[in-house]
């Protein structure tokens, strides 16, 4: 058996920032291991739908840490390495080679694998899913000799991967459920914005639309709508959410619910035990819910925090929910929670790749959209968030006034 101070089961973004905390800190050699099923180092996600999808980047520049650095570090990577069984009272887990691990804080941080498609034909080859980097490897390689790529799903990972595969000179059709673009976050200003943003480069998109099968001999030539429509295409890809990957606590006893359930210290239910990432329920101090997120800042933050409270800095886990994405030459970032908003205020011209958005509960900031924008929008976004700045709408509103003019009082 080996026994360690540190494991992180899960070889994500999560290991990656948290090794590089710990390390900074002061880690020992042989303190800590990373046990993961692929079959590759951590490495940055975003890249998988941006840059490395589109051929700009390659594996060993979205790494987070290279081989090197584990090895100097002591930091032992155990890849290819299933894990059968953990004994959470005891921190012990059990591989699927037979070995054992034992620890005194072990951190679960096993991600989400892809929500599938239950239609026939999904088995059909160059039906895709979009979650690591062999994903986003195989999808590239398809795509150099595509002609005709299908989206299924209007969400942040379609999008992207859309606007990959037109610049590609693939013909591209989006596929959605919903009425239009990310209805789940975007506003209905926004949605128009980026479909005739889409449209304008060759995308098609079509909505309210159910996938009924995937047809074509051996390989996808087609996708079959509920409407009897029929759009062919060589390439599919699949974006319609993401689900926990659970396997490795079901029947050990630890709570969960939509995920691990944690505290505010990121500790699951067991002591020494504790969850982040993709997998993590955590609860969001700023907006008094319980929340799981999916994305990178928060698998990078949770993952360095985890870091800091086993040493010993025992503070909450405090954090502005944020995200970020790069389509065609747009960039834009998002932050907070707009669930609960009962207003909504633009600034800029959204006929132009140049506004934002706000919303807006009792006079105080819930989310943001910031997209080519004055710097001082994204600089105070999250930070309203955080402190609950009280702001005046009318302020807000008024175009001629800068961002910082809009404090009530």
């Amino acid at each position: 058996m080996q026994k360690l101070k540190y494991i992180i089961l899960g070889g994500g973004m999560v290991a990656g920032y948290a090794a590089k905390e710990l390390a900074s800190r002061g880690l020992k050699s042989g303190e800590l291991a990373i046990i993961s099923a692929d079959t590759a180092l951590p490495y940055e996600r975003p890249p998988l739908s941006k840059g490395f999808l589109s051929g700009k980047d390659d594996e060993t520049n979205i790494l987070i840490n290279g081989a090197d650095w584990y090895r100097e570090r002591g930091i032992e990577v155990r890849l290819n390495t299933v894990i059968e069984r953990i004994d959470p009272n005891k921190r012990l887990l059990l591989s699927n080679s037979g070995e054992e691990f034992e620890c005194e804080h072990l951190l679960l941080a096993t991600g989400a694998r892809a929500r599938k498609l239950d239609v026939p034909g999904n088995d059909l080859r160059n039906v895709f899913y979009l979650r690591s980097l062999k994903d986003s490897e195989t999808i590239r390689s398809k795509s150099a000799s595509a002609k005709e790529a299908v989206i299924m799903g209007g969400g942040f990972i379609g999008m992207e991967v859309a606007a990959v595969l037109a610049q590609k000179n693939i013909q591209t059709t989006m596929v959605i459920r919903e009425d239009r673009v990310w209805s789940r976050v975007f506003t209905p200003l926004m949605s128009a914005f980026f479909e005739r943003y889409y449209i304008s480069r060759g995308v098609r998109i079509v909505k309210e639309a159910q996938v009924a099968s995937f047809e074509g001999r051996g390989a996808v030539q087609a996708v079959l709508l509920g409407d009897g429509k029929k759009i062919s295409c060589d390439v599919v890809v699949v974006g319609v959410g993401a689900v926990p990957v659970m396997e490795p606590v079901e029947k050990t006893g630890v709570t969960v619910e939509n995920g691990i359930v944690v505290n505010e210290y990121l500790e699951a239910s067991r002591a020494g035990l504790y969850a982040a990432g993709d997998v993590a329920n955590y609860p969001d101090t700023i907006f008094r819910k319980r929340r799981r997120v999916e994305h990178w800042d928060n698998a990078v933050s949770q993952g360095q925090h985890w870091a800091r409270v086993v040493l010993g800095e025992r503070q909450p886990f405090v954090h502005v929910p944020y995200f970020f994405s790069d389509v065609f030459d747009l960039s834009y970032e998002l932050w907070g929670d707009s669930a609960d908003a009962n207003e909504v205020v633009v600034r800029g011209d959204s006929n132009t790749s140049s506004f934002s958005v706000w919303w807006l509960k009792d006079n105080r900031v819930a989310a943001a959209f910031v997209m080519n924008r004055p710097d001082e929008e994204r600089q105070v976004a999250p930070e309203w968030m955080r402190s609950h700045q009280t702001i005046s709408r009318e302020r807000l509103s008024d175009q001629k006034r800068s961002v910082l003019e809009t404090i009530s009082g």
